[in-house]
């Protein structure tokens, strides 16, 4: 019952986020009352736990005849999703009758990866359909897919957990539609995926940090309304595309993003992040497109962004940045836009300036810099020239310190609390109920509370009393090996055929459009 209370009230949110979508959107627009209809199709048929049902949601009759198993549980799936479409103008899923799978429109088969001798579905592809509706759960019987691409159509609700069973995704394009809720965990449930195109929807909330320790080539999260800061995962990633633009992200760019070995296009604009640079974007040798326009930034540019040696596109337009416009940015050697208008810059190098045979376009524009055109009045310069940011001080410029430092300051007060051994004794025969143990300890050994290793050697402690207080040091070195040393497995699978179509449904974008 409980999951039941709880299934009616995400769906009082779903249904208020579908309308408030329908409202801001621009493609063919759905009525209140037909979204609503679509919302609750979707919410009467979603499973309490999350599990595939044994009774498809749908009734699907199945007489016909099939190759093999994996074809007629993928005829049960595409069923299931024609049945949950609610308007198709361009009527793409008319042919989806029959047992021949293979041949619906926007269905690809291939043999699958596991046995040659067997024939099944590997992707969907129904984009610029114009398609009205919602993803059932049935969808997950297409376990052989290796591709969903949905883009620009009008799908509403959120994305089913039960699509964990597409072990082998590896590229989910869902863009320009109207789904909601949080971020879609499912996606971080797939093994190999690839491409992740979430953009143009209303999803919100934060981004789980695991997010950026999938194997990923490209990840766009543009135009949603993602509210978190940005995790410091980020700099395990992969990804050689990656577009945060236009959501409300907040707070720093994290200093990891030095590490981000294979990025080549990186795109912050329209969001609310702030303090300084972090002097680790200069180690981005490959990046070609670096945009953090529309943001808080403040500060001086830091001398390492020179190193950005393979930039083209360069906008940092839009900030609170200040100081002098560096000649080493300027000249670049595969410049060739650089965007640093509407800021308070008081100065800038010649080589930025525009002139005659140059290949590179500049805007400085709106700053403070004299003699030259279109800047800001004195008055509005003055309240940030005049307090200029150390970004010394800064706390994005502040490396955040790892969780085992807290454990080095706590030993000192321990020899503290050695002389008074009153304070020990009572606790010392408490140390036999487990309760107990945790009250006492805990708040001195916060960072290695999993020691519940000191249970087992309690006759250990009870005849010295002052000496186990010096001996925690020992437990806190064997628990962390075992913390540390399960690193989790990582499934070697084979990565889905050439099926002959290509595998990035929205090319990468390069520069403007995003």
């Amino acid at each position: 019952m409980a999951s039941l209370h709880r299934l009616c009230a995400f769906g009082s949110f779903l249904l208020f986020s579908c309308i408030f979508a329908s409202l801001s959107t621009f493609v063919l627009a759905l009525t209140d009352d037909e979204v609503a209809f679509i919302v609750h199709r979707q919410l009467t048929s979603l499973p309490l736990n999350d599990e595939l049902p044994d009774e498809v949601e749908y009734e699907v009759k199945v007489t016909e005849t099939f190759a093999n198993h994996r074809l007629k549980r993928a005829f049960i799936g595409l069923q299931a999703l024609k049945k949950a479409i609610y308007s198709d103008p361009l009527n793409k899923t008319g042919n989806w009758v029959g047992p021949d799978v293979c041949a619906y429109n926007g269905v690809f088969c291939a043999q699958a990866l596991d046995d040659n001798n067997l024939t099944t579905v590997a992707g969907v592809d129904l984009n610029h359909a114009d398609i009205a509706g919602h993803l059932p759960v049935e969808l997950a019987m297409l376990a052989d897919v290796a591709l969903i691409h949905l883009n620009s159509n009008r799908f509403c609700g959120i994305v089913p957990k039960t699509l964990s069973k597409m072990t082998i995704m590896y590229e989910f394009d869902i863009s320009n539609n109207r789904f909601v809720g949080p971020f879609p965990e499912v996606v971080l449930t797939w093994p190999s995926v690839r491409y992740i195109d979430l953009r143009f929807n209303d999803f919100e909330g934060q981004l789980p940090p695991e997010l950026f320790e999938k194997p990923l080539d490209a990840l766009f999260l543009n135009n949603n309304r993602f509210t978190s800061t940005i995790p410091d995962t980020i700099g395990t990633s992969t990804v050689s595309v990656v577009v945060f633009a236009n959501n409300k992200f907040e707070g720093c760019i994290p200093r990891s993003i030095g590490k981000m070995k294979n990025l080549n296009q990186i795109l912050f604009l329209n969001n609310n992040l702030g303090g300084c640079f972090p002097p680790e974007v200069g180690m981005l040798k490959e990046v070609t497109v670096f945009d953090v326009s529309s943001n808080n930034f403040v500060g001086s540019l830091p001398e390492t962004i020179s190193g950005l040696e393979s930039v083209e596109l360069l906008d940092i337009s839009g900030n609170k940045l200040t100081g002098m416009v560096p000649e080493a940015v300027c000249k670049l050697p595969k410049l060739v836009n650089f965007t640093y208008s509407s800021n308070y810059f008081q100065d800038e190098a010649d080589a930025c300036r525009a002139a005659p045979g140059k290949n590179v376009v500049f805007d400085g524009t709106g700053n403070c810099l004299a003699d030259q055109p279109q800047q800001k009045s004195a008055e509005e310069c003055q309240p940030v020239v005049n307090n200029p940011v150390d970004c010394s001080k800064d706390k994005c410029s502040k490396v955040s310190s790892p969780p085992k430092p807290p454990v080095f300051p706590p030993p000192p007060p321990v020899p503290v609390a050695s002389p008074p051994p009153p304070v020990f004794s009572p606790p010392h025969p408490v140390l036999s109920p487990p309760p107990p143990v945790y009250s006492p300890p805990p708040p001195v050994y916060s960072p290695p509370p999993p020691p519940p290793v000191l249970s087992p050697p309690p006759p250990v402690y009870s005849p010295p009393p002052p000496p186990p207080v010096l001996s925690p040091p020992p437990p806190v070195y064997s628990p962390p090996p075992p913390v540390y040393s399960p690193p989790p497995p990582k499934p070697d699978i084979t990565l889905p055929p050439n099926l002959g179509f290509e595998y990035s449904s929205p090319p990468p974008p390069m520069f403007p459009g995003y």
